[in-house]
């Protein structure tokens, strides 16, 4: 008889949500930690922050944890790869040394043009007045970013130099170090993920990302409000071309520098009118809002697959990732207020997962200021998924709802 496994998931997005709904299917303890109050219906919690790494480890020698999975940027910045390993413990998540390039916009620019991978123009400054001199000529709209993704408010897509201007000095006197100004393009986004032990490398799935706030890609960027997979723009030649001319040489130059990626690796890209395709930066996993889409179409045991990684033992035991021959489409819903009840959730068929909404003392679900809950639909087909999740957020009702109508709006057939 197998042993039961343990298993702790370090994070407490929705990312981590749809992680531990995946890993009820296996034969599994889970923890999570530090998790939130979603979390706990679900996984045991510890009450351990994110960026303490010595603690982390702690608690998983007192348990016995077979297998620590790290889907946090705060916890992979803090090298919880590097100290896990060093003390012996399996752990699926890149050291902080491995990942600097998908964990920083500038290190992911720099990074893009020492390879060679087509990338849009950028500029990366460390003080206001060098940035507000490029601005002054610079081709717009212009996209720009804080250094790191710490918040919604870091990134704005700038149509004048006076918006610019106005952003970039607002993103200094937060005490930003650096900012990453970058030439928007115009294209289909995408991210395509590839999971590594770092030696070895197979493809996961192409994903249509939709980051801006409002139908038409208008309002706010955001890291994510919708998104829909397989995506049917990236053809089979073009995931090879992204999978040869992105992916492998990123891993092999990381192997080269004896830094080698362990985990699932993002590739944010924009598909151009041309055919061609430039890359924007990296993810070091999935992201909170297409987690479920992409889990949902993994026909693996991830506990199996992630474990193969970890111990060294992927490149032998698998030679393709099996996916199924489903599609999803994700939304994110969001609130424009905090405290409002929300109704309908209990009623829904599509996936749920939170970014943290809590319930009151009367057992009702309560929104958060911004973003709730992503829901996903998994169907046979990209158009049958975007109906069933149109109803389905139709059924959900809080005061101020918000989120996108028009994700996956152009599929017909597919």
């Amino acid at each position: 008889m197998n042993k039961r496994k343990k298993v702790l998931i370090v994070g407490n997005s929705a990312k981590e949500y749809a992680l531990v709904k995946k890993f009820k299917n296996y034969n599994c303890d889970i923890y999570v930690a530090p998790g939130n109050l979603a979390l706990k219906e679900l996984a045991d919690c510890a009450d351990i922050r994110e960026d303490n790494v010595q603690e982390l480890l702690e608690f998983v020698l007192e348990n016995a944890v077979d297998l620590t999975i790290a889907s946090s940027e705060t916890a992979v910045k803090n090298d919880i790869a590097g100290v896990f390993q060093a003390n012996g413990q399996l752990i699926f998540a890149p050291s902080a040394q491995s990942a600097s390039f998908a964990l920083s916009r500038s290190a992911g620019k720099r990074f893009l043009y020492k390879l060679r991978i087509p990338t849009p123009r950028f500029a990366i400054f460390d003080k206001s007045q060098l940035a507000v001199d490029y601005l002054k000529t610079a081709v717009m709209p212009q996209v720009i970013r804080a250094d790191e993704n710490s918040n919604s408010a870091d990134r704005l897509v700038c149509n004048t130099f006076i918006s610019a201007k106005t952003f970039v000095e607002d993103l200094f006197a937060r005490d930003e170090k650096k900012v990453v100004l970058e030439d928007y393009v115009y294209g289909h986004e995408f991210t395509f993920y590839a999971v590594t032990d770092g030696y070895s490398v197979l493809p996961l799935a192409a994903v249509a990302n939709y980051k801006f706030m409002e139908d038409g890609n208008g309002g706010i960027l955001t890291s994510g409000i919708g998104c829909y997979t397989p995506d049917y723009k990236i053809s089979k030649d073009l995931e090879s071309a992204i999978m040869n001319a992105v992916i492998q040489k990123t891993l092999q130059s990381l192997e080269k520098k004896e830094t080698p990626y362990l985990g699932i690796l993002g590739a944010d890209g924009v598909l151009l009118p041309d055919g061609e395709f430039v890359v924007l930066g990296f993810k070091p996993f999935l992201s909170d809002h297409d987690a479920d889409a992409v889990l949902n179409l993994i026909d693996e045991n991830l506990l199996t697959l992630f474990e193969a990684c970890a111990v060294g033992s992927f490149a032998d035991d698998y030679d393709t990732v099996a996916m199924s021959d489903y599609a999803s489409v994700s939304c994110v819903l969001s609130s424009r207020v905090e405290g409002k009840i929300i109704n309908g959730l209990e009623l829904v068929e599509s996936d749920i997962s939170s970014f943290g909404i809590k319930k009151n003392k009367y057992m009702e679900y309560e929104t958060v200021k911004g973003k709730n809950f992503v829901l996903t639909n998994t169907a046979k087909t990209l158009s049958r998924a975007r109906r069933q999740l149109y109803e389905d957020i139709d059924i959900i009702e809080f005061d101020g709802k918000k989120y996108r109508g028009d994700i996956c709006g152009q599929v017909e057939n597919f």
